[in-house]
């Protein structure tokens, strides 16, 4: 089971350029919802919680829970706090985190492919679990894309003459998928847990606008490769990367910009 790139996970985010596709990223969060089987949960915690869009419609889900979001980013927190509500909000790292008391519910929704050592990660986060409590987890299956594949293939090749761009530390760290397969994911759990549903399902996102494919993955996957390149590799690189893009995903004659995109859901409970 690979590693992903646990580090890049705390540089700095940019809400606005995240919520920029705020629908499309929102559906499959609510799809992982609508899949919980935990009943009546008490203690609900949403880890990586982004803007805490999705924190909100978890403590309206379930009104009577006690609801805390918890989140690596100070940027986001401070988005997610702006907005008044009961929900507890928390500074902290997912790699490390524990529950001071067993919680019903861990909900993780497209944060869990940012960091490394899944097959001690999700163990741990199983213990964290009340009796009959649930880990739900969402995580994008972006590395085989057109749009993330030509994201390594400029890297490689985008500088001048051909040259690679960035460093080789950067380069070595998209070397493999952040993500296992899904029967990985089963034999990890399935020892340690009472159920578990795992299942993917490839959303065809339509999005409009210039350069709508760059737009989206400049909210997310792309901000380790831009926060590792100097300012001017960094404009090679978007120069070379948005031509590829155009390329792959042509601009249809109605305006939309068609993206399929896949995403793997885990649903254990124990």
């Amino acid at each position: 089971m690979s590693d992903s790139l646990g580090e890049v996970g705390v540089a700095h985010w940019d809400p606005g350029q995240y919520r920029q596709f705020a629908g499309p990223r929102l559906r499959p969060a609510l799809d992982l919802m609508d899949r919980v089987v935990v009943n009546a949960p008490q203690r609900i915690v949403d880890l990586g919680c982004g803007t805490g869009d999705v924190t909100r419609i978890l403590a309206e889900r379930w009104p009577a829970a006690e609801v805390t979001g918890i989140d690596a980013s100070p940027e986001m927190l401070a988005e997610a706090r702006a907005t008044p509500s009961r929900i507890l909000w928390r500074q902290g790292d997912a790699t490390t985190w524990c529950a001071e008391t067993p919680v019903d519910l861990i909900y993780c929704n497209a944060v869990l492919h940012w960091l490394p050592e899944h097959h001690r990660l999700l163990p741990r986060l199983l213990t964290s679990l009340a009796p009959h409590g649930g880990l739900a987890i969402q995580m994008p299956l972006s590395w085989d894309l057109p749009s993330h594949r030509l994201m390594r293939e400029v890297l490689a090749t985008g500088g001048p003459d051909g040259r690679p761009l960035g460093s080789a530390e950067l380069r070595a760290g998209l070397t493999r998928s952040p993500v296992a397969r899904a029967d990985e994911y089963y034999s990890l759990l399935a020892p340690r847990s009472r159920t578990v549903d795992i299942w993917q399902t490839e959303y065809l996102q339509v999005l409009a606008g210039e350069d709508p494919v760059l737009a989206w993955v400049k909210g997310a996957g792309l901000r380790p490769v831009l926060h590792g390149l100097d300012p001017d590799s960094r404009g090679d690189f978007l120069a070379a990367y948005r031509a590829r893009l155009a390329e792959a995903y042509p601009r249809r004659p109605d305006g939309a910009t068609l993206y399929p995109f896949t995403r793997l859901f885990i649903v254990a409970t124990v």
